[in-house]
């Protein structure tokens, strides 16, 4: 019997059907000079995350409408239930819809109805993350933790975005202070374009729960000692993972370590489109490159209901 599945680790603008980019650009009269595939779907070797990063242009181009928006996540949740995701979490941005007006909390109330019409639709059950930005100011991360904060009625955590080896986390501190404040949990994307002190500091500084990617956390046998007792989540998507350089190669992926290890480890799909990717493939991998089974399925989902940032009563196989 397959496990049930959860996908922790999404961002919504990584995730937008190709099909659903074409219409956008075609209606807001968006030129696009190659085919959209191209566009939004990054090579298997980007060399770096910032390079991974300019797939998803396009698809930002086209998400500043409350529609638009609206349209992206009702489909992310079609697709979680194509996959047999059972309980999916999107993340986002608010702040980077804003080029035509939109407001954090319009934009937070469009993704929202989207994830309803989802949910409605398919019975799966979703919570949404919004991201501070480490490239952005503190000021502008407050604003996003202020509306979380606000919009706990359809806001489930925070999350800390970028890349850590260009942008440190602890300028965001108020931000995620003020989570913590309201009880909100926090992810913080960590050990995927940086090392092992760049983990340590999504937990000592910004009190993270779960750690986006934290590939590089297998440098370091004290840090795996502290995510082991403190049981912090690990969102690991290899895919994504190899095509940013995080892991040299599927067959290098440390999750498969870390998982018989004891660590609490999950496996997201990250960009679902910029990865041209899906639960089953992510799974596929590891199936062939590392022998996973229905055992590791198992331990997968049951970490990941563990972590997850949903209500408790949709957190459960």
């Amino acid at each position: 019997m397959t496990a049930a599945r959860y996908d922790l680790h999404c961002h919504l603008d990584g995730s937008v059907r190709p099909g659903t980019v074409a219409d956008l650009a075609r209606e807001q009269g968006v030129v696009v000079d190659r085919p959209v595939t191209e566009l939004v779907t990054a090579p298997p070797d980007c060399g770096s995350l910032t390079r991974y990063l300019t797939y998803i242009d396009l698809p930002l181009q086209v998400l500043q409408t409350p529609d638009a928006l609206r349209r992206a996540a009702r489909e992310l949740v079609e697709d979680w239930h194509a996959d047999g995701v059972v309980h999916g979490e999107a993340r986002f941005a608010p702040q980077l819809h804003g080029r035509q007006g939109m407001t954090l909390d319009e934009a937070v109330s469009a993704v929202a109805a989207g994830l309803a019409d989802g949910r409605a639709a398919t019975g799966v059950r979703t919570a949404l993350l919004l991201c501070c930005l480490r490239h952005q100011t503190p000021e502008e991360s407050l604003d996003v933790a202020e509306t979380a904060v606000r919009r706990r009625d359809v806001v489930s955590g925070l999350d800390l975005a970028g890349d850590e080896r260009l942008f440190p986390g602890a300028p965001h501190r108020p931000a995620f202070d003020a989570a913590h404040a309201a009880g909100l949990p926090c992810t913080v994307h960590a050990g995927e374009a940086a090392g092992a002190a760049s983990v340590w500091e999504a937990l000592d500084v910004l009190g993270a729960r779960r750690i986006g990617h934290g590939v590089r956390c297998a440098e370091d046998e004290a840090l795996l000692d502290r995510l082991r007792r403190d049981r912090i989540t690990l969102e690991m998507c290899p895919i994504s993972n190899v095509q940013t350089g995080a892991a040299s190669g599927l067959a290098a992926h440390p999750a498969p370590r870390l998982l018989a290890d004891g660590l609490a480890v999950t496996i997201g799909t990250d960009a679902r489109t910029t990865s041209a990717t899906t639960l089953e493939r992510e799974f596929a991998a590891l199936r062939e490159t590392a022998g996973w089974g229905g055992e590791q399925e198992r331990l997968v989902a049951e970490h990941a209901a563990a972590g997850a940032f949903g209500p408790l009563e949709t957190a459960r196989p």
